[in-house]
C-alpha cells in the first residue's frame, strides 16, 4: 500500500504541477468539442476516485459535494444519472476553481486515510486504473490548453522559453527496416508479481496474429516532408485522398496541418504555434509533422507509395523500444530523430495505424460501469501508438492503443509510413 500510495501522491501532484501557471480564466475555457476546460479535468479525475474507490469501498467516507456526483461525470450511463452535455463544460462557471480544487483535496485527504490500511484486489485495482485515467487527462490538459491559447486572438503561451535549440546533428535519411513477418502475438502480458502493472482492458486478451513481410521507416514523417507534399498542390488533389478525407478537406478548408500559420516572415512562408509559442518553421523542418488528422497521415502515405503500418506491424517492432522524447523531457513538443534505428516509437508523436479501433478476438468488456470506459467507443475509429511529447513517461507502452476519429487533428498525431 505505501507504493501506491506514494504513486498517488505523485499522478496528483503532477496534474498540479501542468496547472500551476493556469489562471482560473484559462481553465474555464473549452475552445472546440473534443476538449474540456482544464478546471473540468481537475474535476472529472477526482469524481473519478470519489464515485468508484470512496463511495463503495471506505465506509467512512463522506462526499464533498452531492451535485458533483452529476455534474463531473464524462460518459458513465450506467451510473443512472443524466449527464451534462460535453458542449457544455465551459458553462459550468460554479462551482468555482476554489472549489475544484477544495474537492480534489478532500478526495486526496480520504484517499490517503484509506490507503494507510489493508485494501482489497479490487479496489486496488480501481485506484491504478484511476491514476492511469488521470494521466491521459494530463495529457489532454496540455492538449486542451494548446488548442485553447491557439484560438485565443492574442496567442498566449503555454511556456514563456521558447524551445530549446537542438543539437545541430543531421537527422537520418529516410530508411527502411525489413521485418520477416510470420506467427507472432500482441496485446498486453500481466506481470502478476508487480501491484502496479497495468494495462487497458482494449490491450487484451493477448493473441496470435499472423504478418506478412513487410518494412517499416526508421522515423516520424518530418515537417520538411510534410511541406514537400503540400507544395505538390496534395489538398486539391482528389486521387491521394479517402473519399471521407477529400469531404472533411473541403468542408473545413484544410491546406496545412494544424498549428500551421502563413508567416511571409520566415524563408519557409510559414510558422507553427507550440505550447512555447510561436516559431518559424524553418527551425523545425526536421522534427516530425504532428497536428494531422489520419485522413491526412494515409493521403501523405499515398502520395509517397507507401501506406500506414497496421498496429499489429507496429506493436511487434516497438516491443523493445527505449522511451523517448516523452512529458519527462520537458519540451513540450516532437524532437528530431538521432540515429539509423527504427527511432521515435514511444514519445515525440502519437502515430497513425491503419488499424480501425475494434476488440481484439476474445474481447469482453469488464462488467458495470467501468465496463463503459473504452469497449463502447469501437467504431468508427482508427488506433493510434506510441505516445506524444506530453505522455508521462510511465504512462506509455508498445501495447497501448489510443483511438480517435478519422478527422481528428488536435492531438500530438504524426505519421510513420510502411510498405
Amino acid at each position: 500500500m505505501s507504493t501506491l500510495l506514494s504513486k498517488y501522491k505523485a499522478v496528483r501532484s503532477m496534474t498540479g504541477s501542468l496547472v500551476a501557471g493556469l489562471s482560473a480564466e484559462d481553465q474555464m475555457v473549452q475552445s472546440c468539442p473534443e476538449a474540456s476546460p482544464v478546471k473540468w479535468h481537475q474535476a472529472h479525475t477526482t469524481w473519478f476516485f470519489e464515485t468508484f474507490v470512496l463511495r463503495p469501498f471506505f465506509a467512512d467516507y463522506k462526499p464533498f459535494r452531492k451535485e458533483f456526483h452529476r455534474l463531473f461525470n464524462s460518459y458513465y450511463i450506467s451510473l443512472g444519472e443524466e449527464i451534462p452535455s460535453k458542449t457544455l463544460r465551459a458553462s459550468i462557471s460554479r462551482p468555482s476553481l476554489d472549489q475544484v480544487l477544495a474537492f480534489r483535496a478532500h478526495v486526496d485527504h480520504a484517499m490517503e486515510r484509506f490507503l494507510t490500511r489493508s485494501v482489497d484486489e479490487e479496489p486496488s485495482r480501481r485506484i491504478v486504473l484511476g491514476l492511469n485515467h488521470e494521466q491521459q487527462h494530463q495529457e489532454l490538459v496540455l492538449t486542451d490548453i494548446k488548442h485553447a491559447f491557439f484560438s485565443n486572438p492574442s496567442r498566449p503561451s503555454y511556456e514563456t522559453a521558447i524551445l530549446a535549440r537542438e543539437r545541430d546533428h543531421p537527422i537520418p535519411k529516410l530508411s527502411w527496416h525489413s521485418y520477416d513477418g510470420g506467427l507472432t502475438e500482441i496485446g498486453h502480458r500481466a506481470r502478476s508479481s508487480d501491484n502496479l502493472d497495468f494495462c487497458f482492458d482494449n490491450e487484451t486478451p493477448r493473441h496470435k496474429v499472423y504478418l506478412e513481410p513487410f518494412q517499416i521507416a526508421n522515423r516520424i514523417v518530418t515537417c520538411r516532408e510534410y511541406l514537400e507534399f503540400m507544395s505538390d498542390d496534395a489538398y486539391t488533389r482528389p486521387d491521394l485522398w479517402l473519399s471521407d478525407g477529400w469531404n472533411t478537406v473541403g468542408d473545413l478548408g484544410w491546406g496545412a496541418p494544424l498549428y500551421w500559420e502563413r508567416d511571409s516572415g520566415d524563408e519557409t512562408g510559414w510558422r507553427v504555434f507550440t505550447l512555447r509559442g510561436w516559431h518559424g518553421l524553418s527551425v523545425l523542418l526536421d522534427t516530425p509533422a504532428c497536428h494531422v488528422s489520419f485522413f491526412e497521415a494515409e493521403a501523405f502515405a499515398r502520395w509517397r507509395g507507401c501506406r500506414l503500418p497496421t498496429e499489429a506491424e507496429w506493436e511487434s517492432v516497438a516491443r523493445e523500444a527505449p522511451g523517448g522524447n516523452l512529458l519527462n523531457t520537458g519540451r513540450l513538443h516532437p524532437a528530431r530523430a538521432n540515429g539509423d534505428r527504427v527511432d521515435q516509437l514511444l514519445g515525440d508523436c502519437w502515430e497513425w495505424t491503419a488499424s480501425s479501433y475494434t476488440g481484439y478476438p476474445g474481447y469482453k468488456s469488464p462488467p458495470g460501469a467501468l465496463g463503459e470506459y473504452n469497449g463502447k467507443f469501437m467504431s468508427g475509429q482508427m488506433v493510434l501508438r506510441g505516445g506524444s511529447c506530453v505522455t508521462p513517461a510511465d504512462h506509455v507502452r508498445a501495447t497501448y492503443r489510443n483511438f480517435f476519429q478519422p478527422a481528428t487533428r488536435w492531438q500530438f498525431s504524426g505519421i510513420r509510413l510502411a510498405i
